[in-house]
């Protein structure tokens, strides 16, 4: 006997399913395409100058604004090799009024720290059009009193400056600020004047449904030297002060830092952070409570740092990292609305072509109903380093 059902029931069955109001989350995201790589561009690039970690922010007029971090290519002058740590390094920014096609050739200055160099400007951009950017910085030292700070963070002779806030009202025209964070209560790390470090980090804030800025920020824990932690602090004031909120993520053998924070329509918090002493993995922490409390850290399975998740025009979450290890690029996946699928989301190769695993620190922003562009700081060959992009045509 066959008994295969009539074609006419099949059909039936199938059109009752896909019209259905109830049909699950999960089966829309099943069906849901992935991104589709459009082009590489190159936003800013001058072999005299190592310009690296950008945030971009589209604005409501569609102008694009790139910042970054540039310092002297110092291979040019005379150096063997590059360095994350420089006294001329400044945040300076780019803008492009054609939807990424050209952009404006000479930076412009957002800020230059008068102690030392800066690093890693991290923009959001509020609701009223606010820029809020986050920063902090390094300071060369006479060695004889950099060895003085004995508690203090250092790289050769140069010493950490903490964190500070930037603001701007006028599209990044013109900066408000410094403004400085308290340093967390845990971390008695002391800056170039003994005083304890203002709370810093790198990686993406975000505006909640209420209103305030939340920032996950790195401590150290005083376990092993360069042991950190990572803490929620908000804002209500747009940056301005800030008030500690809880622990983020904390593990005795695991080194949390550098974390993007992301909040779902549902309104978790969801923070995706880097991770040292744990093969490159990327974790994930979530606050159900609006950043009362987060829950345990989880591992996500993959490698990658760090992050940077966008919120696609379905509700969909693309999470974009840097990706150091050969070959080495740029990589993505996609999430669903509430960030939950992480395990089994299909990573994306953006780039692979890098020279070397000096790369990534991505960012993104869509700019138009289908598409976005993901920028980031990268090398070919292990050549000067410049600000690129990638614009990807966005799935449904």
């Amino acid at each position: 006997m066959n008994h295969r059902f009539p074609f006419s029931f099949l059909a039936a069955v199938l059109w009752a399913i896909l019209l259905s109001p109830f049909v699950p989350v999960h089966a829309v995201d099943a069906v849901s395409t992935l991104p589709r790589k459009v082009e590489d561009i190159v936003i800013y690039q001058d072999e005299k100058f190592y310009s690296a970690f950008p945030s971009i922010v589209k604005r409501r007029d569609g102008e694009l604004i790139v910042a970054f971090r540039r310092a002297p290519e110092r291979r040019r002058l005379g150096e063997k090799n590059y360095s994350h740590t420089d006294p001329n390094s400044y945040l300076v920014l780019v803008r492009s009024r054609d939807n990424g096609k050209t952009w404006s050739k000479e930076p412009e200055l957002i800020y230059a720290h008068p102690f030392g160099g800066s690093q890693d400007p991290c923009m959001v951009q509020l609701r009223d059009g606010t820029l809020v950017c986050t920063s902090y910085g390094w300071a060369l030292l006479n060695p004889d009193y950099a060895a003085q700070l004995k508690e203090s963070l250092k790289h050769g002779n140069f010493a950490f400056l903490g964190g500070y806030v930037l603001r701007s009202k006028d599209a990044g025209h013109s900066w408000q600020g410094p403004f400085y964070p308290p340093h967390v209560g845990s971390d008695n790390t002391p800056d170039i004047f003994g005083e304890p470090v203002h709370a810093y980090n790198r990686g993406a804030m975000c505006q909640g449904r209420d209103g305030r800025l939340y920032w996950v920020v790195a401590a150290n824990n005083s376990t092993k030297p360069r042991h950190t932690d990572t803490h929620l602090m908000i804002s209500s004031d747009k940056g301005e002060t800030w008030k500690y909120s809880c622990v983020v993520a904390t593990d005795p053998k695991v080194t949390f830092n550098e974390t993007s924070l992301y909040e779902t329509p549902k309104g978790d918090l969801v923070a995706f952070l880097r991770t040292a002493d744990f093969d490159d993995h990327t974790v994930m922490a979530r606050s159900t409570d609006h950043g009362k409390s987060f829950q345990p850290w989880q591992d996500t399975g993959f490698q990658g740092h760090p992050h940077y998740a966008l919120r696609l025009p379905d509700k969909r979450v693309l999470l974009v990292y840097g990706y150091r290890h050969a070959p080495f690029g740029i990589r993505a996946r996609v999430l669903d609305a509430e960030c939950t699928n992480f395990a089994t989301a299909e990573e994306i190769v953006l780039r692979d072509d890098g020279g070397n695993h000096d790369l990534g620190y991505p960012w993104a922003t869509m700019i138009s109903k289908t598409r976005a562009l993901v920028v980031y700081y990268f090398n070919r060959a292990d050549g000067t380093r410049h600000i690129a992009g990638t614009v990807l045509e966005i799935g449904r």
